[in-house]
């Protein structure tokens, strides 16, 4: 298979944008003009600081390294290196006069079996493999001048899709899923004793324990979370564990569009909340929950106190007012949902929708106009027909409980 056919179509799309960005079309020409020049010294920087490995002292690493290098059509000599230090890392420097280069530390070496060191190798000449490098994420977000705070989010966030491409790839070498997420599992956690005894179910529950802190009125996740470059460990081995089991990996498999969208819909974990980002796509979430959620609490020809509090918890305390013109916001509705659509992907609509289901048991229990009305707002939002049914079927659980 062509590795290409693996690489998450968000790290594509976003590293595509990137590329034409002002600062970034900048710095990459400075970097340009400067290996014009010549090698920049990166290969005699690692010959002084860290153990080239041959053949005669890591014979299997060498025969791991050839093996994903057929397997993800690497087309250039590569050079692995042995660093000390405590850490679990690895790396995969940008080329230099023809030649790759990955650096391992000492203890992930020491730590790691043949598998998990197979999908940490493969992950890394993912990196190369997805042309990652043409991006210097860290020369923007770690420089003299800090880069804008627009730039900043877009840079983390495809930095994130660009670990599940390189996730993938390493994936792909290694076939084998528990490897890979005791690999992740050894990352997060540091625990490589028997003392501990990794559990792949338990370890993916974390995403589940997430979704429950953040399932309340547009929360998502903390600021902090936003700039991350990093996806965290359980959603990094929650997406692998769908690519496994997509028809990417095997006969009669999940389609990758559908494993695109679930990974879109992990990602929401990291990503601001419409309620609080600037960005016009956020801002038409934003118009389209102000019009969408007071249509539903008035389905009935009233707003309740109960409505009124769910509307001003999106909203905030005494935002809501008696003097708004329903008829008006009922009729601009279908502008606003094509604004939504045409900016947001189905994930983000999909939060929308979940978040309007919020309105319509602001009473306790959804009652059937209010059932329609969700359903005619999803319909215009194109969020497919399951997601709603779902939301739905949630609801009469609740009802009997």
């Amino acid at each position: 298979m062509n590795a290409d056919l693996l690489r998450s179509k968000q790290d594509l799309a976003l590293a595509q944008q990137l590329l034409q960005d002002p600062t970034v079309a900048q710095l990459n020409q400075q970097i340009e003009r400067l290996e014009e020049k010549g090698p920049q010294g990166t290969r005699r920087r690692l010959l002084a600081t860290s153990v080239r490995l041959s053949k005669a002292m890591a014979p299997q690493l060498i025969k791991t390294a050839e093996q994903c290098i057929e397997r993800l059509g690497v087309d250039m000599p590569v050079e692995l290196y042995a660093y000390n230090s405590p850490q679990f890392n690895a790396a995969c420097v940008k080329p230099e006069d023809g030649r790759l280069f990955i650096m391992f530390s000492s203890s992930l070496l020491d730590s790691f079996d043949e598998d998990e060191l197979r999908f940490v190798m493969g992950h890394e000449l993912g990196h190369h493999v997805y042309g990652h490098h043409d991006i210097p994420v860290g020369y923007i977000l770690n420089g003299k001048q800090a880069a804008s705070p627009d730039l900043a989010l877009s840079l983390s966030s495809w930095s994130r899709y660009a670990e599940f491409s390189a996730d993938r790839a390493g994936a792909y070498c290694t076939d084998n899923l528990d490897a890979v997420a005791r690999s992740l599992f050894k990352l997060a956690s540091g625990v490589t004793s028997s003392v501990v005894k990794f559990n792949l179910a338990d370890f993916l529950s974390q995403v589940d324990e997430m979704q429950i802190e953040d399932d309340q009125a547009g929360n998502s996740a903390s600021v902090q979370d936003w700039f991350m470059t990093h996806p965290f460990s359980p959603l990094r081995v929650k997406a692998l564990q769908m690519f496994h089991n997509s028809e990417l990996m095997k006969d009669k498999g999940i389609s990758t569009a559908d494993l695109e969208l679930g990974v879109e819909g992990l990602m929401a974990f990291m990503e601001p909340s419409y309620l609080e980002s600037k960005a016009d796509a956020a801002l038409a979430m934003r118009h389209f929950l102000f019009a969408g959620s007071l249509i539903i609490a008035n389905v009935n020809g009233e707003i309740s106190k109960q409505e009124i509090t769910v509307f001003e918890e999106f909203f905030g305390k005494y935002k809501y007012k008696e003097s708004f013109d329903l008829a008006k916001l009922e009729a601009d509705l279908g502008k606003r949902a094509t604004s939504v659509v045409e900016q947001n992907s189905i994930p983000k609509r999909m939060q929308l929708v979940r978040d309007l289901c919020l309105m319509t048991r602001a009473e306790g229990r959804a009652g059937a106009a209010e059932i329609l009305k969700l359903k005619e707002l999803a319909l215009l939002l194109a969020v497919p027909d399951f997601f709603v049914d779902q939301l739905l079927s949630e609801e009469v659980d609740i009802a009997l409980s």
